[in-house]
């Protein structure tokens, strides 16, 4: 279902945008007064790197008037992997000013805004409040919760993504979407209610990242932003798209918010699906159920829903490794026993929760979750109350996952 078009169409386009963009001009469902919503919209694109090069090139083709860069490093030699709006003889320089230059040799009447300074809970607020339409390309959750708590205080639409490895995940959050809409509101918080711990999650600079696949997904956000300015399609809003590089496979994964803005007048979304409060298991009674497996006890598998780095360093005896990100896909629950219970552990928490939510959505029941993660169970081996890796359960297979 589209929505209404975010901005007012200006006049009329320059000769120049016409030449540039006729073929995008003879999609019926844009035309010449969505290409003109276009060149009036203003967008704002955190972070010139990984994700928001593509965005910023294809924004600026597209036609956007007003471009807003954030970012507040120079360029350098490994950036080039994947951040395609810099060349080798931006080294050195400032991100910000390379992108502009970048989207100058492509759309020279595009209003160009460098902020080259890093958002912080100081200053977003004065920075993003004079946009339209936000698309997040930053690397970092204290960043990403900053960006989400302002757009969702001012009402705008905030295009998200987050990319790993070979896998990436992509939705469109808005916290107080348009009256009659029919959408619900819906924000980061829904699908991460806290920051994770520093460290929890590594960065693309630890874990490494496919250039090709930020690419796509740069190209999907601003897609998505082109979207929500024209009013065209249906967006992402409710909905988390879940992309697997190395299968090939995109998939969904409902997302639904926890209720609207405390200023948003309209009543919440009428009975919207419960998460329980999932069962609790400290590292030690952990161990125990482990014990009472190995002496014929009811089965039960433990997962891991962190990398395969993180497991390497440090796991529980006998647990299975599905991270999140392929968890959060058909294909990877079909590899779960949904006739056993499920306990779920990840560093200290937060992707555990995530995980049993999509579980428990998908139909999955006899959920619980290891108290502290990763961190509690090392702590316990530690002190003595839990087994460590070279104990007798480390190679026991509780139950066949499917294949």
């Amino acid at each position: 279902m589209a929505l209404s078009p975010l901005v007012e169409p200006v006049a009329q386009l320059s000769a120049a945008e016409s030449a540039r963009t006729v073929r995008q001009r003879r999609l019926p469902q844009l035309n010449e007064l969505g290409q003109r919503r276009l060149a009036n919209a203003r967008v704002l694109v955190l972070g010139a790197g990984g994700l928001g090069s593509p965005a910023l090139i294809y924004l600026a083709a597209a036609g956007v008037g007003t471009i807003g860069i954030v970012d507040s490093d120079d360029v350098e030699p490994s950036n080039l992997q994947r951040q395609i709006v810099h060349g080798t003889q931006d080294v050195g320089r400032p991100k910000v000013v390379s992108a502009a230059e970048s989207i100058a040799a492509i759309a020279p009447e595009a209003t160009v805004v460098q902020h080259a300074e890093r958002l912080t809970a100081d200053n977003a607020a004065a920075i993003i409040g004079g946009y339209d339409v936000v698309i997040d390309g930053t690397d970092n959750f204290p960043t990403r919760f900053v960006v989400n708590d302002v757009c969702a205080a001012l009402g705008l639409p905030l295009v998200w993504a987050s990319v790993l490895r070979f896998d990436a995940q992509l939705s469109v959050f808005w916290a107080t979407p348009p009256k009659g809409s029919g959408l619900a509101g819906v924000h980061l918080r829904d699908l991460f209610p806290n920051p994770p711990a520093d460290g929890e999650v590594p960065n693309c600079a630890e874990a490494g990242v496919l250039g090709a696949l930020c690419g796509q997904v740069g190209s999907l956000m601003a897609t998505e932003a082109i979207k929500l300015i024209a009013g065209i399609g249906t967006p992402l809003i409710g909905r988390i798209l879940v992309i697997d590089a190395l299968s090939g496979r995109f998939s969904e994964v409902p997302l639904i918010g926890t209720g609207v803005a405390a200023a948003d007048p309209r009543p919440a979304p009428a009975d919207p699906e419960p998460v329980p409060d999932w069962p609790q298991l400290t590292a030690t009674e952990l161990a125990g159920r482990l014990a009472a497996r190995e002496s014929g006890g009811d089965p039960f598998l433990v997962v891991d829903v962190r990398e395969p780095g993180e497991h390497a360093e440090s796991a529980v005896p006998g647990a299975v490794l599905l991270p999140l990100a392929r968890l959060l896909t058909e294909e990877g629950r079909a590899t779960l026993p949904t006739d056993v219970p499920l306990v779920l552990h990840c560093h200290q928490g937060s992707r555990a929760q995530t995980a049993a939510t999509a579980l428990h959505r998908a139909g999955f029941a006899g959920l619980s979750l290891l108290t502290g993660g990763i961190v509690a169970w090392d702590a316990a081996v530690a002190a003595g109350t839990a087994p460590g890796e070279g104990s007798k359960w480390a190679a026991a297979e509780p139950h066949p996952a499917r294949s």
